[in-house]
């Protein structure tokens, strides 16, 4: 039975439901689906798919989360990185407005649950920590920037194609004689509406005696009102006829689940996307579960997580959807809205699927250049450079990560950026670690403390000298370590015991060992004793199962001060 709550958590706060918590699901169901509407339309055209895919991608995911996720609050759904992401892989396959590009989508929505599934059974929840935060950060500024250039061609009334800056810049200019003034002045009106929106209209409300939460709820569905104004001036001005594009028939009806004609080619082509989707998908969800559960004092199962967003990737691809994940702005207007357990979504799902029934023809006067407007001011909220030069000056090497990926992303592509930010930011910490902080250290007069020699005024002794290594110690850095201590030692003829402070070092691996026997005999054949001190239990544990302690010059010692005692 435990086995069932812990990968069924609908098990567990479903005991418990009231109608209390139903009522407060329904009403942050509402709002999340007002909200979800024109987004779902909008991720959709910019993965390059038919709107009505984000509707469908917006229902079975809902509830098969529902069902497996640990938060709460989280709503999943189509979001606009991973859009973009899913553009790019599926336009190396197949060409946009194809059946096989719509079929090469779905795919990727299955090939990316069935990896989050295996990740989560055999919890491999950890290896998304390779992504750090300044490769994610930098990834989704320069995503962010590469949507809203792109959707500038719709604002302009231009074709545009390109997964790169380079490329939808050329295309931007090679069709700038071409633009459609309508379309131009019906995009810029549409983004002054939605910034106005969103910068004053819930400073102008609260004036007005509105509340602080109803009054943001309102000012987050600006949205909703520029479809409806936009969708109003279509049909009363006959702007289709300016040459205006418009949405069109849009199915009517839910999607059939189904399971498509997979081919082989295809999967392989589309598995490192679909490994990429899933990881950065995760750590984006996992971080905005996490932030707001952390709110409520509930907890998220990381784990189960990866399950939870399988499954809903899964049920994606079944229902002729694309790749989903928890979206920030969404999930945060969900706990806003008091939404108490998982049913929110699962009253989401419900209120698309109706609106999938019958708001359809009412969206097919609705203007592409809305929907590319809807676009640029959602994401131009994730574009965050203050973060380089947070960076640049905490800390050079995550700033080189950070630099590198939005780079790599605006020039190679969302893929070879994204692997060039993990790849430096893995040479730059090895290199980091190869070279660790190494402190003389000394006695603070009067204490039983030590500390480094070139920050403090501490005692040392001419015949005993006290290192301490400030990281684990292996492979990439043993050398460095026995160079440094070899270095030291002949700075100092008196010399008769070197003492490692071993506090800092959380693990010695093999190499490192080696280096400590090399060290040791070293320090032997000149008459000088070495010793340890400070170190850590499971250190310890390993170095038992060795002969290193047998042939240890010195001694390993409880404290620093219990050395030095052991020295005079």
């Amino acid at each position: 039975m435990a086995a069932l709550h812990h990968y069924f958590p609908i098990l567990t706060w479903g005991r418990s439901y009231s109608r209390v918590t139903f009522a407060d699901d329904l009403l942050a169901a509402v709002i999340v689906t007002i909200m979800l509407i024109p987004q779902s339309l909008a991720y959709a055209m910019l993965a390059g798919l038919p709107p009505e895919v984000g509707l469908y991608a917006s229902i079975l995911p809902l509830a098969a989360y529902a069902v497996f996720g640990t938060s709460r609050t989280l709503a999943v759904g189509p979001v606009a990185v991973v859009s973009l992401m899913t553009a790019s892989a599926v336009g190396e396959v197949a060409a946009a407005g194809t059946a096989d590009y719509l079929t090469a989508a779905i795919v990727l929505a299955l090939l990316s649950g069935a990896i989050l599934l295996v990740m989560g059974i055999l919890r491999l929840g950890f290896l998304a920590n390779f992504l750090s935060h300044p490769v994610i950060s930098g990834f989704i500024t320069a995503s962010g920037l590469l949507i809203a250039i792109g959707q500038f061609g719709t604002i302009l009334g231009v074709p545009v194609r390109g997964d790169t800056l380079p490329e939808i810049g050329t295309a931007l200019f090679a069709n700038a004689q071409a633009i459609n003034v309508p379309t131009l002045v019906l995009g810029v009106l549409t983004l002054g509406f939605l910034y106005a929106i969103r910068l004053r209209l819930k400073a102008m409300l609260m004036r007005l005696g509105l509340g602080s939460r109803p009054a943001d709820m309102i000012a987050k569905a600006g949205p909703v009102f520029a479809i409806l104004v936009t969708v109003v001036a279509v049909k009363l001005l006959d702007l289709g006829a300016r040459g205006i594009a418009l949405v069109g028939e849009i199915p009517q009806g839910l999607p059939v689940p189904g399971w498509p004609v997979i081919d082989l080619g295809v999967v392989q082509a589309l598995f490192v996307p679909a490994l990429l989707i899933s990881l950065i998908g995760f750590v984006e969800s996992i971080s905005v579960a996490q932030t707001l559960a952390s709110k409520r004092r509930q907890r998220i199962v990381p784990d189960q997580e990866l399950i939870g967003l399988g499954a809903a990737n899964i049920a994606s691809g079944l229902s002729a959807g694309y790749p989903v994940t928890g979206g920030f702005a969404r999930s945060v207007v969900n706990f806003d809205a008091g939404a108490q357990t998982p049913a929110a979504g699962l009253f989401t799902a419900l209120g698309i699927a109706l609106a999938t029934l019958f708001l359809t023809p009412f969206l097919a006067d609705l203007p592409r250049a809305t929907l590319a407007a809807t676009i640029i001011v959602a994401v131009l909220s994730l574009v965050d450079f203050g973060a380089l030069w947070r960076l640049w000056a905490y800390s050079r090497t995550d700033f080189a990560a950070m630099a590198a990926t939005i780079i790599g992303t605006l020039l190679l592509g969302v893929e070879p950026g994204v692997v060039l930010g993990v790849v430096l930011s893995l040479v730059l910490h090895l290199h980091r670690t190869s070279r660790p902080h190494i402190a003389i250290v000394g006695n603070v007069e009067g204490t039983e403390h030590f500390r480094n020699v070139d920050r403090h005024q501490v005692q040392t002794v001419p015949h005993v000298l006290t290192v301490r290594v400030d990281e684990s110690l292996y492979f990439a850095n043993s050398r460095f370590l026995e160079d440094r201590i070899a270095e030291l030692v002949a700075e100092r003829p008196a010399l008769r015991h070197v003492i490692l402070m071993c506090s800092a070092v959380n693990a010695i691996d093999s190499s490192a060992l080696e280096s400590l026997e090399e060290i040791n005999q070293r320090l032997k054949d000149s008459g000088i004793r070495l010793h340890l001190s400070e170190v850590k239990g499971p250190v310890m544990d390993r170095l038992r199962t060795t002969q290193f302690l047998a042939h240890l010059t010195g001694g390993v010692h409880l404290s620093q001060f219990a050395a030095m005692r052991a020295t005079d």
